[in-house]
């Protein structure tokens, strides 16, 4: 999975890891709910998705395709882009992994970031049906008596 995703663009990254919140849940639809803005000069945020359906609050996003550890000077830059936007919330996926040092810096800081590595993204991508599709599906059904006690 993160070999197919480390041969795509960046740009296809970030609307992946939009594609991949909107079936966690986060936002409504594409439309009005993600949107993948990364671009040079992105301030530090590749993606906005809306936390929920109605919109209460806004989640940024920094998603990062690398091979290298992401240390704590990334987690920071991150953290920072959040004060920026007057952020709260804030999801950082790569397809490498995080230093203890940056895992250390995410549970201390105010803002709630929560980072996402590669063995993770891969997981949550399959468990979402992102870049996979389904050979077969069974449902078997057995009556629930539970439901039909009156006690």
């Amino acid at each position: 999975m993160i070999k197919n995703i480390k041969n795509c663009s960046p740009e296809f990254f970030e609307k992946l890891v939009v594609d991949l919140l909107l079936n966690m849940g986060y936002g409504g639809s594409r439309k009005d709910a993600g949107e993948a803005i990364g671009k040079s000069n992105d301030g530090g945020i590749d993606g906005i998705i809306n936390e929920d359906k109605l919109g209460l609050d806004t989640i940024y996003i920094q998603a990062k395709r690398w091979e290298n550890t992401v240390s704590r000077p990334e987690i920071q830059k991150f953290a920072g882009a959040l004060q920026g936007q007057k952020a709260k919330k804030g999801v950082f996926l790569t397809t490498s992994n995080f230093s203890k040092g940056a895992l250390e810096y995410a549970s201390i800081i105010d803002s709630k970031v929560v980072l996402i590595d590669g063995n993770r993204l891969a997981q949550l991508m399959i468990d979402h049906d992102i870049g996979v599709s389904k050979q077969k599906s069974y449902d078997i059904k057995k009556i629930d008596s539970d439901y039909f006690s009156e006690e």
